[in-house]
C-alpha cells in the first residue's frame, strides 16, 4: 500500500456485511475493491455464531423480527435480498444450508468456517483485495472528491467507502465502537442509546434463582412499566445461570429491558414460570391435587431443584397441601408462578452481547443503495445502522441485505460516474 493509492471503493471491515458488500460490488463490475479489517482473526463472528455453526439464517424473515427503524424501512431493505435469495445465493457458493426445528438455518456441515470460507473465496473470485490486520484510524472528505482513509499502514483515497465495521458487541472481533465515532466525525448522529443486544441479564447477588444455575425451562418474560403494565412479553426457553438468566427469551428480550429502563428506571421485569396459564388457571391447577403435596404438583412442570425453590421462596412447605394452604400464601405461590418481580441490576455487557440495539438512524441513510444522506459517497450497512433482530439467524440476515443493496447500488453509482 502507497501513500497515494487510488481505489475506486474501500469497505472498511470484512465481517458478514462488509464481505457481502465488496462481493456484490466486485461482481456488478468494480474493479479494484479494497476491503479492510483491523481483527487478527477475519471473521470471528461468523466463526463463533450459533455455537460455532453459525446460524446463516431463519426460514421466515419479517420486519417484526427487529428493533430500532421502523418497520417499513427495514422491510424495504429485507425485501431486496430474501431469504430465499440468501439461500440460492450460498448454494451457489457450494454452501448448502439445512432448516432445523426451530426455523434456524446451518450449513449442512455444522461448521461456521464453511460459511467463512466460501465468503472469502467469492470475494476473491469477484476481484476483492482483502488486507488485514489493517485498521482504519480516520476517514476524511478529499476536497478533490472521494475520502481519504488512512490507516495503520498508509493512506487510500477512495471514491467511495463502505462502513462495515459493526456496532460495539464482541468487541475482540473488532467490532469495538471505533466505525461508530467515525460515523459520528462524518457528520453522522447516533440514538439517543446504543446498548448491548442479545445479552444474558444479570440478577441482585443473593437472589435465590442464582441456585438454580443450569436448569433451563419454557417461560414468558414481560417488561412492564412502575404501575404494572406489559410493554413487551415474549415466550421462550430461559437458562438460569450463576450471574442470572439467559437462555433464548432472556436474551430476546434483554434490549428491550434496557431501553425502557434507561426511559423509566421504574421498569420491572416480570417472570412467569407458568407461561400458559394465568393466576385464575394456575391456582385451579395447584387445587387440583386431591390431597397430594404442592412439591409432587411442581414436579409434573419442574425440576425437583427448581420446585423446591420456587415454594421456598414463597414460604411455603414442600409436604403442604394446596387446600391446607392459607389463601394469601397460596396467592403468594401463584403469583411466583405466574408474575415475580426478577430483581435486574443490568446485563453482561457488549462483551458477551451478540448484536448492538441502536446506531445510526435510518433516516439518515437511502435506502435505495444504503449511501449517507449526509455524506454523499459514503455507505453504512451491517450492525452500525439501529436496526437488531431477536435471536435465530435474523442479524445475519440483515448484514446480507444491507450488504447486498449497498454493493448492487454502489456499482451503479461507479458506473454513472
Amino acid at each position: 500500500m502507497t501513500d497515494t493509492e487510488r481505489v475506486p471503493l474501500v469497505v472498511v471491515g470484512a465481517g458478514a456485511a462488509g464481505l457481502m458488500t465488496a462481493i456484490h460490488a466486485g461482481r456488478a463490475g468494480v474493479r479494484g475493491v479494497v476491503a479492510l479489517d483491523g481483527a487478527r482473526t477475519l471473521g470471528a463472528k461468523i466463526l463463533v455464531a450459533g455455537g460455532g455453526r453459525c446460524n446463516v439464517t431463519h426460514h421466515a424473515v419479517h420486519e417484526r423480527d427487529y428493533a430500532g427503524g421502523t418497520p417499513a424501512s427495514i422491510r424495504r431493505v429485507l425485501s431486496r435480498f430474501t431469504v430465499t435469495q440468501c439461500v440460492e445465493f450460498f448454494s451457489a457458493l457450494g454452501v448448502e444450508l439445512k432448516q432445523e426445528d426451530t426455523g434456524k438455518l446451518f450449513p449442512v456441515t455444522d461448521q461456521a468456517r464453511t460459511v467463512l470460507t466460501a465468503l472469502l473465496r467469492a470475494a476473491n473470485d469477484a476481484g476483492v483485495e482483502i488486507r488485514h490486520p489493517v485498521r482504519v484510524t480516520r476517514i476524511s472528505p478529499r476536497t478533490d472528491g472521494g475520502f481519504e482513509v488512512d490507516t495503520t499502514t498508509g493512506s487510500l483515497h477512495a471514491e467511495r467507502v463502505v462502513m462495515a465495521t459493526g456496532g460495539r458487541s464482541l468487541p475482540k472481533s473488532g467490532s469495538d465502537g471505533a466505525g461508530l465515532e467515525m460515523a459520528l466525525a462524518l457528520g453522522h448522529t447516533l440514538t439517543q442509546h446504543v446498548v448491548p443486544s442479545l445479552v444474558p441479564l444479570l440478577l441482585a447477588p443473593g437472589h435465590w434463582m442464582l441456585e438454580l444455575a443450569g436448569l433451563a425451562t419454557p417461560v414468558e418474560l414481560r417488561v412492564t412499566d412502575a404501575a404494572g403494565k406489559r410493554l413487551v412479553r415474549m415466550q421462550g426457553a430461559m437458562l438460569c445461570t450463576h450471574f442470572g438468566i439467559s437462555g433464548p427469551v432472556a436474551l430476546d428480550i434483554s434490549r428491550h429491558w434496557t431501553m425502557h429502563h434507561l426511559a423509566d428506571p421504574g421498569t420491572r421485569l416480570q417472570l412467569a414460570l407458568m407461561p400458559d396459564m394465568d393466576e385464575a388457571a394456575t391456582d385451579r391447577w395447584l387445587l387440583d391435587t386431591t390431597g397430594r403435596s404442592l412439591l409432587s404438583r411442581l414436579r409434573e412442570r419442574f425440576p425437583e431443584r427448581m420446585a423446591r425453590s420456587v415454594l421456598q421462596a414463597a414460604g411455603v412447605q414442600a409436604d403442604a397441601t394446596a387446600q391446607r394452604l392459607e389463601r394469601e400464601r397460596r396467592r403468594e405461590l401463584v403469583r411466583h408462578l405466574t408474575a415475580l418481580d426478577l430483581p435486574v441490576t443490568g446485563d453482561r455487557g457488549f462483551t458477551h452481547a451478540e448484536t448492538t440495539a441502536g446506531g445510526v438512524p435510518l433516516s439518515e441513510i437511502r435506502l435505495e443503495n444504503m449511501e449517507s444522506r449526509v455524506r454523499p459517497g459514503l455507505h453504512l450497512v451491517g450492525e452500525m445502522l439501529d436496526v437488531d433482530g431477536r435471536i435465530g439467524g435474523f442479524n445475519f440476515q440483515w448484514a446480507w441485505a444491507s450488504g447486498f443493496v449497498a454493493g448492487t447500488g454502489v456499482a451503479r453509482s461507479c458506473a454513472e460516474s
